[in-house]
């Protein structure tokens, strides 16, 4: 079986490789491809795959958009941190989909699916993203954010705002003002509804705002170190991996 891996952080794409050919020892594998531009690219270059493991949200915007470049005719199980309701239109064109992190038995699941789906896979049916994309992809980038807060609701303008991180698990707000407000959503949810423009995701921690850059450093192992114009919980670093989209990324405004 020819398997691509469609995932812009190197760990996790690894980390599935490694999975796949402990489950799958005879498969080959494509990849991993990081942005939505290099899959398009590999994609229509040559024989398509018998399977693709994709990451949802990439360096470069949401997987989905490849589907609008390259008609793919084999099964995909997509890798996500999206709620249930969300992903009943994978599940009902017979897309499965595992949960980050995911361990073995999760990527197990999925291929284990695929198996008993392969009548359904062999017609080259696929999946029709029409409600996906409308129910999944925002329409527009979202303006303000209905925060709880002293037992009272509030709205934060997304102009307000410097970055999102992850605290205890738990999505935080933090204001250009140094206010700070927790929301229900996970970040890969925040990070799909605010504008790709004016927010740039660092690592699994934290979603920046362009505005709350102060300036950025050449830092150990290739990594990056970028200053805010207010003080993060955490050194903010970026891998040598992501580092060129986020110069392009800041660059190509």
């Amino acid at each position: 079986m020819n398997i691509a891996i469609i995932e812009d952080e190197l760990k996790t794409a690894r980390s599935l490789e490694n999975i796949i050919l402990q489950l799958r020892p005879a498969a080959k594998i494509a990849g991993p491809y990081q942005s939505v531009e290099e899959s398009v690219e590999a994609l229509s270059s040559g024989s398509q795959p018998d399977l693709i493991f994709m990451d949802i949200q990439l360096a470069d915007g949401l997987s989905f958009e490849i589907f609008k470049s390259v008609e793919i005719d084999c099964p995909v199980i997509f890798c996500t941190a999206f709620d249930e309701y969300s992903l009943e239109a994978f599940k009902r064109n017979g897309v499965d989909y595992v949960l980050k992190p995911f361990s073995k038995d999760d990527i197990a699941g999925a291929l284990g699916k695929v198996d008993d789906l392969k009548n359904f896979f062999q017609q080259k049916a696929i999946p029709d993203l029409t409600e996906l994309l409308s129910r999944m992809a925002p329409q527009a980038d979202k303006t303000s954010f209905l925060v709880f807060k002293h037992q009272k609701y509030t709205t934060v303008q997304t102009a307000q705002i410097a970055f999102f991180y992850i605290r205890n698990e738990t999505s935080m707000i933090m204001c250009f003002d140094g206010q700070e407000f927790s929301l229900s959503q996970s970040l890969d949810q925040i990070a799909a509804s605010v504008s790709q423009k004016q927010f740039f995701r660092m690592n699994r921690q934290y979603l920046v705002n362009f505005s709350a850059i102060k300036e950025i450093e050449h830092y150990f192992m290739r990594k990056l170190y970028v200053k805010l114009v207010i003080e993060t919980p955490d050194q903010l670093l970026i891998n040598k991996e992501k580092a060129p989209s986020f110069l392009a990324w800041m660059e190509n405004r």
